[in-house]
Parts: C-alpha cells; structure tokens; sequence
C-alpha cells in the first residue's frame, strides 16, 4: 500500500506484527509512532528517506540489531525515542549531528561502546537518556556544555575514567550517573554547574575530598548523592541552606548552614563520628552501616524516622530519647549498645511503627506498652541482646503487632500463649531463651490466626505437641501456589516514601532461620512473600507427631529435630504439598517410612537421621536426591542410597510417576509444569536463591541428576517420573 502524502502514521499500543518495509515509505511523514506493537526485525535503511521527519517513537518494542547509521539526513527531528528494544552495537554517530533534536531516549537497550569525545550538533538537546546499557570509556565534557541541556541520565552502564575538566559549564539541572565505574576526584569545573538541583554520583569509583567552597556554589541544589564511594573527606560545609536531600559520605564534619535540612541520608560509608547531629528539622535521618563510635546522639524531637543500626556505638541510650514523641521508626540495631531499654520506649507515641534493637547488649525487663492499643505498632526485635524476666502482657495492647522477635535472650517461664489474641500477628521467634512446660495451656478461639512464621526452637519446652495448637494455625493452612516466596524491598529511605510495610510481605527485623544445610538470613527490608515456618527443634517434646499436621498446606518448612518424639511418622505430611524441608533427626522415631512422602515433590532437604526407623526407603521424586545422610543412625534401613539391599519381602514400592490431580494434592496445574520442566523439585524463591548464591548452582538438582544414573546402575530399572540420559547437566 503506498500513501504518498501521508504526514502522520501512529501505530502504536497495538499488536501489529512483522516488519517494517524497505521502501515504498511517504517522504512527507513527519510523525511516526510505532511504540508498544510486535514489529521486529531491524530498521531499514530507507529510513533516510524520511527527510522531514521530526518524531521517531519506536520503544517497547521487539526490533533489534543495531541502530543505522541514518540519521544524517533528517535535519528535522526532534525526538528520538528507543528505550526498551532490543538494539545493539554503538550509537550512530550521525544522532550526536542532529541540530533541532531536543529529546533522546536509548535507554535499557544493549548499546556498548564510548560515547563521543566531541559533538558537533545537539545544539537544543534537552533531556539525554541512556541508561541500563552497556556504555564504557570516560564521561565526555560536552554533556555539560550543551547550551540547551537540562537532563543527563546515563546510569547503570561501565562508564569509567574521572570527570573531565568543564570548559564552559551549561544550565543542566539534573544529572544521575550512578552504578557506573567513574573514578579519580570530581573536578572543581564541575561545581560550576550552577543551577543543579540533583546530582547522583553515588556507587562508582569517586574519590579526593569535597571542599565547601564547591558545594556552596550550587544554591539550587536539592538532592546530593554521593553515597558509596571512596571520598576520605568532607570539608567544612557553610553554605548548605537550600538542601532538602543529602546523602553522601561526610567524615567529622562541622554541620553549621545544615539547618534547613529534613531528610539526611549518610548510610554505607565510613562516618567514624559526629560532633553533634546537623540540622534541628529533620524528619528522617539515616546513619546506618558505618563506623561510627561512642555515645549515642539523639536527634532532635522533629525526627519521625532514625536509624542508625550496624555502627560501633556504646554506652546506654540516653534520657533524651523519650523526646522524640513524633517517632516512627527507630533502628538501633547491631551496635554495643548496654543498659536497660528506657521506660518510654514503648510508649513513645501513636506513630511508632518500628522498634528495632536487636544484636546490642540491653539488660533487664521489656518495658510495658501501655498506650499502644491504638496506634500502627507493627513491629519489634530485641533478639540477640541479654533481656530476661517475663514477657510484659502489655503487649497484647499492640493490636497492629505483626513482627515479634525475642530470641537469643534470657526469657523464662511458661509459653506466652496469650499473644494469640493478637489479631495481627504473623511472625513469633522465641528461639534460644528459657521458656518451659507444654504448650496445651490455652483457651482463645482465635489462637494465633494468622502466623506464618513460629520459632520456638532451643527453649525447655515439654510435653506432647497439641493437635489444638495446630489447628489454631490457620493461616498455614491455605496454600498460595500461584504467588511462590519473592524478594522485594521496602526501604524507608528517601526514594521510597510511599511503599508500604505490610507483616510477612515486608520483614523489617532480622531473622535468622536454619535448617538442615540451609542459614536464611531475613534483614531490614527484605521480603518474603509466602515464607512459613515452624521450628520446635532442641527441645523436650515427646509423643507422636500430630496427624492435624498434614492440615498445614501453605507449610514450607518443618523442624521438629532434637526431641524425644516417638512412633510411626503420620501418612498425613505427604498432604503438605509446600514443603520444602523437613528436620526430624535425633528423636526416637520408629516405623517405616510412609511411601506417600514422595508425593512432596517440592522436598528440597530432609533429615530423618538418628532414630528408630528400619524397612525400605521410598524411591522416586524427591527421595531419589537425598543421600545416605538423611538416614543415618536408625535401626535398618534398606535401599537406596544405603548399601544394604532390601529383601524381596522388602522391596521399596514405587510411586506413581506424578502428584495427578484430584489426587489429594492442592498443587494446581501450572505448578506441575514449572516441576516437570525443572525436573520434580523446584526449590521455591527461598532456598534456590541462597543455595545458587552460596554455590553458584542448586547443589540438590546435580546431585538427584548423579543419584538418579547411580539408581539405575544399582537398581537396575527402578522407575521414575523423569529420566536423565548421561549427557552433564552442569
């Protein structure tokens, strides 16, 4: 079709398919959007052709190859708009001629190469984008020369080299270079961008030391960013007023001209100390991850937001924090911090959203909550500290109360069963203190509805494990196959003031969670959709294992080890469809195993050692990766992988090829696709991502390809779901 005197094409938002044509194009199109549609392919060179063109808009699309040189021609046009395909190769040099264009988008491409040393157009360019590609070699000095120049991003790429010398610095007033390599000190030209109001120079290479003369010379700068980097220092600040965001690294610094600040960001430096705090309006002020020393300084009352966790501070926490009625978050996690917690911590106001004291050396009782009832409290660690007495029942006035961690301290007395009227609770750790008796001591109807998370290993509890108990756990109970553990982030930082923290999705403390062969580490910020666990490990508990476990769909992990448990293991576990790992070493479990547990196909580590077991162990599926470890130290077992073989009275049955549905499994069907095509056991978010981290492959996944060619060699014609040839996987 040939639409001579066609001036405006828009195609875009569609899903038009196939590729652009090599010819038969108007000349006097001066518009074209094809952004958002399926055409693929590369851009023909008949483009040239397009004389009086002044829009080319063609991003989230699927074309790819490199980007023509063609651009020589079209004198006319004003914005080029790419981000988001799949080009290739070095910008055209031809783009860095254009005269009129005023807008340039090359972003999250895989454009490579340096840019240009020298331009000869851009004359009116006013915003340049190229970020998430590929570009190296040394910042060019034009960008910051360009009469008409306002915006500069070129972050994420390889950029490397220092800055260079700044013959004539432009009116730009904004530029974002971080997660780059750039190196060597900033240039005292560069301060000469007057009407900056944001500049990103953070996780590069930076170094020298900024002198206050520099910064005060840029009067309209609102957001500084020099964070993570190699400064050793910044001089004497005067001229500060107009800033509302600072981040960067600023080592014994004298703070007056600060007072205007409300947000400080200095997190993830080398800060050793400070004088006193800048600044009397602060709203947020962030210290955490240096090397700060001594005495802790408090803020002044305006703070809502302090935290200055994973630092070197000592000495007790001062009177003077009770001032801070209008706080929200408080982090003063991982320091040296001693003393009793003062009184008014629980009570600092209806806006507390975060206590967090985990990992310092606090002595003495929890103070009360007593006028927690109505606020947002949703969160509170004081794990790894010396605390001790009895847990104070104020804390059933916090009915936001989400996160709870009180482990490694020095709690005594019987299981607080009365926090499971809180409506809100989702994660309890109580691991490695001094709780005793059994945990049938409880009435409430409502009984922890909505826990996910339940750590009560390394206590003196005793007694049977109370079917009731479980049954009040139902949360675990239903299953949310569709939406597997992910990692996301929350930070209360300044770029993120609208994310919203939200229980399990969001931890906000530290929890440290071990399992066979398995540390998960869950910090400040990290979340993890989905995650559930219960850990009863390392205590006295004894009697069967309750059938009503198996009730527990949504369960992902199972510790029960180091106990006095006894009898046969429930048929009912195989119903836990999530699992993904069981402990129940080092009891007095007999019996065989029940041939159903094969059915848990997402089983990624077990551990049944040092018990009473004997007979023959199921093969297939997930039993078919785990090694003589996982059965050591029983009676007689039988199968593989010990050496002993099974009578014929003895043989091991095997199971059916794969969980069917309507067979009792809650797994639905696209699960079972992502398990065939990973081969019966994915590990859901959790576990593969540490596993691949820690060993750089899924150690479980190689070793059931070895066990699996090892089976048939020794067995000879067992059966499985899926078959190995011999060809390495790794």
């Amino acid at each position: 079709m040939q639409l001579p005197n066609l001036e405006y094409l828009d195609l875009s938002s569609n899903s038009v398919t196939g590729y652009l044509p090599n010819s038969n194009w108007s000349s006097e199109i001066r518009f074209l959007d094809l952004s958002f549609t399926d055409f693929r392919g590369s851009i023909p060179a008949s483009l040239a052709n397009l004389t009086k063109i002044t829009s080319l808009l063609l991003y989230a699309s699927n074309f790819e190859g490199q980007i023509p040189d063609v651009f020589g021609n079209l004198n006319g046009l004003t914005t080029l708009h790419f981000f988001g395909c799949n080009f290739s190769g070095q910008i055209p040099p031809s783009i860095f001629n254009l005269t009129q264009l005023t807008y340039l988008e090359l972003s999250s491409n895989g454009l490579e190469g340096p840019l240009p040393t020298h331009v000869t157009g851009l004359q009116n360019l006013n915003e340049f984008h190229s970020t998430d590609n590929f570009l190296t070699g040394p910042i060019p000095s034009w960008p910051f020369t360009l009469p008409s120049l306002e915006y500069l991003d070129l972050s994420n790429n390889g950029l490397t080299g220092p800055i260079n010398h700044i013959q004539k610095p432009n009116s730009i007033r904004h530029v974002y270079l971080p997660n780059n390599d750039i190196h060597g000190e900033i240039p005292s030209s560069f301060f000469g961008l007057v009407k900056l109001t944001e500049l990103d120079l953070s996780s590069n290479n930076l170094s020298g030391v900024i002198k206050s003369d520099m910064l005060s010379k840029l009067e309209s700068l609102e957001i500084l960013d020099l964070s993570s980097n190699n400064f050793s220092g910044v001089n004497k600040f005067d001229v500060l007023s107009k800033l509302t965001n600072l981040t960067g690294p600023i080592f014994k610094t004298e703070t007056e001209g600060w007072g205007l600040l409300s947000t400080l960001d200095l997190s993830h430096n080398l800060l050793t100390s400070l004088e006193q705090f800048p600044g009397k309006n602060f709203d947020i002020l962030d210290l955490h991850s240096n090397l700060l020393q001594g005495p802790l300084l408090v803020p002044s009352p305006t703070v809502r937001e302090f935290l200055i966790s994973e630092n070197k501070l000592t000495g007790e926490i001062p009177p003077s924090v009770c001032n801070l009625t209008s706080l929200r978050i408080l982090d003063l996690s991982k320091n040296y911090l001693e003393g009793i917690i003062p009184p008014c911590v629980g009570n600092f106001s209806h806006e507390i959203y975060i206590i967090n004291l985990q990992r310092n050396n606090f002595h003495g009782k929890i103070p009360d909550f007593v006028d927690a009832r109505y606020g947002i409290f949703r969160s509170l660690a004081l794990n790894d500290n010396q605390l001790e007495g009895l847990l104070p029942r104020s804390l059933v006035n916090c009915s936001s109360l989400a996160f709870l961690n009180l482990a490694n301290n020095r709690f005594n007395n019987h299981f607080p069963h009365w926090l499971g009227v809180l409506p809100n609770l989702q994660v309890l750790i109580l691991r490695s203190n001094r709780f005793r008796g059994s945990l049938d001591n409880f009435t409430a109807t409502s009984f922890f509805s909505r826990l996910q998370v339940i750590d009560l290993s390394g206590n003196e509890f005793t007694g049977s494990l109370p079917p009731k108990f479980f049954r009040s756990l139902s949360a675990l109970e239903i299953a949310n196959y569709h939406h597997p553990p992910t990692h996301q982030s929350c930070a209360t930082s300044i770029y993120h003031r609208h994310c919203q923290w939200s229980a399990v999705d969001e931890y906000t403390n530290f929890v440290e969670v071990t399992m066979k062969r398995l540390e998960i580490d869950l910090d400040v910020d990290k979340s993890l959709t989905g995650f559930t666990l219960i850990d009863f490990s390392n205590n006295r508990f004894n009697g069967q294992i309750p059938e009503v476990l198996g009730e527990l769909r949504a369960l992902l992990v199972l510790n029960l080890s180091h106990n006095s448990l006894t009898s046969p293991l429930p048929p009912s576990l195989a119903s836990i469809a999530a699992l993904e790992s069981l402990d129940l070493s080092s009891n007095k479990l007999d019996g065989r195993i029940p041939s159903e547990l094969t059915k848990l196909t997402f089983l990624a580590v077990m551990n049944l050692s040092q018990n009473n077991f004997s007979g023959p162990i199921p093969v297939g599926n997930q039993f078919n990766t785990f090694d003589n470890g996982s059965y050591s130290g029983n009676l007689d077992f039988c199968g593989f992988p010990m050496s002993k073989k099974c009578g014929n009275n003895e043989e091991p049955k095997s199971p059916t090829s794969m969980v069917v549905e309507g067979e009792g499994s809650a797994v639905p069907f696209i699960w079972k696709l992502v398990m065939i095509g990973y081969s019966c056991g994915v590990v859901l978010g959790l576990s593969t991502g540490y596993i691949v981290f820690t060993t750089g492959r899924p150690w479980w996944f190689v070793r059931m390809v070895e066990m699996e060619f090892e089976l048939n060699c020794r067995e000879n014609a067992l059966p499985a779901a899926i078959r190995f040839g011999s060809t390495p996987m790794f």
